[in-house]
């Protein structure tokens, strides 16, 4: 029998702690990248499965927990996995912080393709590295890479790291094969350890699949470590539970070091059992239902803003359940635009502001939520816009 699951559900999050719904009455909170649907079911019973035996003391990592990954990208994406390759990580963010430490020296430089997550930033100036920020060219909608100013930032003698986002937030591209081999060989040309943040992997749009960078070549493999996590796509963030992917052996063990030293390869209680019931074929059923989902809710808001306010130029792009919209023709300081919106209708979006690049006209707005509360949220938007 094909399990139901109802994404028009509204969750009263308030009460819970909860970073995104932490706000003041009548405000709408569109902003971090947090789903306020219902957990896939099969992650709640085997939780509750583990409370029935109320002791919560340190934990083991199973070999189940590796081949649930490993089949996960097997069935997924046809990518094949060794066991041998993965660490547990509490998240991948540490993960990141970590490697930076223990793989690149003080003042060393880091290359990021921007605009980019924000906390990328914060991961290499708080740990003493510089950060190099190559620009993506927006031309019309679209964006792509300036091969040449990356590989001059590559080619850098204090460069030795490159931080990597697939599928990329904040604008939502899903890199194709052609793009990833490029990036990878100049990569293996200057010498530079390459690590792809690949947490947004499983939400992508509809006939759409995301590319594993390990996937593309064994070349590239051997400068690469892959960052992966169920806890975008199953909306578990709160739970602490990722990987790190090195199919190269001495890397590998470099940041094994790392990630035990800085004592975040050790699960909590419900860390392992979350991974595993998300990776499972009904969790792939959930995660296509899901996808259909923000597919609706993706096209009423551009259809609806399209239609409206057509100066609002949306990213239309392949990945994640965050749209990156141009307001250009509207203002070019969307910080003091996201405030204003925020305080006068109570809609909370993200200032493009805070991911660089050329993006201090753009706003970032996370669409993982009922379409009663996207309608809402258009409905407000519109109203702003058109008064100012």
């Amino acid at each position: 029998m094909m399990m139901q699951y109802n994404f028009d559900k509204e969750i009263d999050r308030s009460n819970t702690n909860s970073e995104k719904w932490n706000i003041s009455k009548n405000e709408l909170p569109m902003w971090v990248a947090d789903m306020d649907f219902e957990v896939y079911p099969g992650i709640v019973d085997v939780m509750k499965k583990r409370i029935e035996q109320p002791t919560f003391g340190y934990n083991t990592i199973p070999s189940s927990f590796n081949e649930s990954i490993i089949n996960w990208w097997l069935n997924r994406y046809n990518t094949k996995l060794e066991s041998s390759w993965i660490m547990f990580s509490t998240g991948v963010i540490p993960s990141i912080s970590s490697i930076i430490r223990k793989v690149t020296d003080i003042n060393d430089a880091v290359v990021v393709l921007s605009p980019v997550y924000n906390i990328f930033y914060n991961s290499i100036s708080n740990n003493g590295r510089k950060i190099l920020d190559s620009q993506m060219i927006y031309n019309d909608g679209k964006y792509s890479i300036d091969f040449t100013d990356l590989e001059s930032k590559l080619s850098l003698p204090e460069t030795s790291m490159m931080i990597f986002c697939n599928p990329h937030n904040p604008i939502g591209k899903v890199w194709d094969r052609d793009t990833l081999k490029k990036i990878g060989e100049l990569c293996i040309k200057h010498d530079v350890i390459l690590l792809s943040d690949e947490i947004h992997a499983d939400v992508t749009a509809l006939g759409i699949t995301y590319n594993p960078f390990i996937s593309i070549s064994s070349e590239i493999s051997d400068k690469l470590i892959m960052c992966i996590s169920p806890t975008k796509t199953f909306n578990i963030a709160g739970l602490q539970t990722s990987a790190v992917v090195i199919p190269n052996d001495k890397l590998r063990e470099r940041v094994r070091s790392g990630l035990n030293r800085d004592e975040i390869a050790e699960p909590n209680t419900f860390a392992i059992q979350a991974l595993e019931a998300a990776y499972t074929y009904d969790g792939s059923v959930w995660v296509d239902k899901l996808r259909h989902y923000l597919h609706r809710n993706k096209r009423y808001i551009i259809d609806r803003l399209n239609m409206e306010i057509p100066e609002v130029k949306i990213i239309d792009e392949e990945g994640t359940y965050l749209l990156w919209i141009d307001l250009s023709q509207i203002t070019n300081d969307s910080k003091l635009y996201c405030d204003e919106l925020r305080s006068t209708t109570g809609l909370y979006l993200n200032p493009g502001s805070m991911y660089g690049g050329n993006s201090g006209s753009f706003v970032r707005w996370n669409f993982a939520t009922s379409l009663s509360r996207i309608e809402d949220g258009v409905d407000r938007f519109i109203k702003f816009v058109k008064s100012n």
